[in-house]
Order: structure tokens, then C-alpha cells, then sequence
């Protein structure tokens, strides 16, 4: 089978509030069997797996991790909702959240943008990769502040993820690193001209009047954070 198996079934277990015994008797499994198959100590024959994505009415790409989607479809850019159209009218009571999330997103519309001028698809990669494992990182500790989430929605335990994301992290950055330099890595192809990425404030007022002052105000509160202070 493979490692997204055994968490996966977990996970749909524990969403249905069900023990593994209840379970098993419902999959005409023991719950000794089935204890094996959610550790991942046994792989399952392909009637089962049948069975199971039947019982908890997902599809059997999902349950091996080939998708994201329960019913078993692959995300295409057009199935992916406009975070405005999505969120903002939830979000009551606060602006903060919303201004928050503006500032954000309105950079990575210049980021991507970029990106998207320089051609170099392995870079684009790598740092659409740094992005996810940085809003994972976000998500998995908002998520670990609740006891009672179950620790198997992840395939990381809580014990290693802050470690491996950073050392993720670390990775991806000195990829883009020598990517952006010119310098080929990992059987990856470096930018070629980095001309695209020339920039300054006029240019960004000039090519991105709706987002260059929400990438101004993002690198002061960035600055800030790290209280930078080059007299020091």
C-alpha cells in the first residue's frame, strides 16, 4: 500500500466518532486486522479497499493520498475558489483578519507574477513549495492548540513536524537560493535571466498599482518583527 493509507483510514474513523471495534464489526474485519492496517504494520488486498472507500463513501485514490479530493477528482485551477469570494464576508466583528489577509495575498500576486515573468519552472516550484510548508506550519499550530483534534489528520507526528518543516524549509531555501543564482541543483534548472525580477519602487507602483503598497507595508511589518535595526 503505501504511508498515506493507514493515517488516512484513521482519520475517517475518528471523524466518525467510531472505535476501532465498531469499526472493524462494521468492515466484517477484526478489530485486531484492522489495528494492523492503521498502523501500517499490514497492507490490505484490494477488496478491502473497495469496501472500506465504500463504508466511508470516498474513493480509493483518496484513501492511497493520489488526491485531495474525497470523491476521487483532481484539482484543476478553475476548481480552486477565489479566496475573497470564499472568506471575506465570514469574518465578523474584526478587520484585522481580513487586512491580514490582504496584505498577504496582494504580495504573493506580485511574487508569483514574477515568477511567472522569470520562465523557470523549478524555481516557481521551490518557492510555491516554501510557501506551502510555511502556511502548514501555521495551520498545524493553530491546529495542535485544540487537545481534542486528532493527531492522525497528519502524517508527521506532533513530535517531529516543527523539526522536519524547518529542516524543509531550510532545503527549499537554499534551492531557490542557487536556482536564483544561475546555479543548476538537484537535477533542477536554474533562471536563466534574471532581468524579469529587476525591480524597484517605481517599477512596482508602475506594474503593480493595486499591490505594491500592501508589499510595502508587508516588508515594513516583516522588518519590524525581526526588530531590524542596522545601527546596532
Amino acid at each position: 500500500m503505501n504511508d498515506s493509507f493507514p493515517r488516512i483510514i484513521t482519520l475517517l474513523r475518528n471523524e466518525r466518532k467510531l472505535t476501532q471495534k465498531e469499526a472493524a464489526d462494521a468492515l466484517d474485519i477484526s478489530q485486531a486486522l484492522l489495528s494492523h492496517y492503521e498502523r501500517g504494520a499490514r497492507e490490505c488486498g484490494l477488496d478491502f479497499l473497495i469496501r472500506i472507500a465504500d463504508f466511508y463513501d470516498v474513493s480509493c485514490d483518496y484513501l492511497l493520498g493520489r488526491t485531495s479530493e474525497r470523491n476521487g477528482a483532481r484539482l484543476t485551477v478553475s476548481d480552486i475558489p477565489e479566496p475573497e469570494d470564499a472568506m471575506d464576508n465570514q469574518y465578523k466583528g474584526s478587520t484585522l483578519p481580513i487586512l491580514h489577509k490582504k496584505l498577504i495575498a496582494n504580495s504573493l500576486n506580485i511574487l508569483f507574477d514574477l515568477l511567472q515573468k522569470t520562465n523557470c519552472t523549478d524555481l516557481t516550484n521551490q518557492m510555491a513549495l516554501y510557501q506551502m510548508v510555511s502556511v502548514y506550519k501555521m495551520f498545524r499550530l493553530l491546529y495542535q492548540a485544540n487537545h481534542e483534534n486528532p493527531a492522525s489528520f497528519f502524517s508527521v507526528s506532533p513530535l517531529c513536524f516543527q523539526g522536519y518543516s524547518d529542516a524543509s524549509l531550510a532545503v527549499l531555501e537554499a534551492n531557490i537560493s542557487a536556482l536564483s543564482s544561475g546555479s543548476a541543483v538537484g537535477g533542477m534548472k536554474p533562471l536563466k535571466d534574471a532581468e524579469p525580477l529587476r525591480v524597484s519602487f517605481e517599477s512596482l507602483n508602475r506594474d503593480y498599482p493595486l499591490f505594491a503598497s500592501s508589499l510595502m507595508s508587508l516588508v515594513r511589518s516583516a522588518e519590524n518583527a525581526m526588530n531590524f535595526d542596522e545601527k546596532k
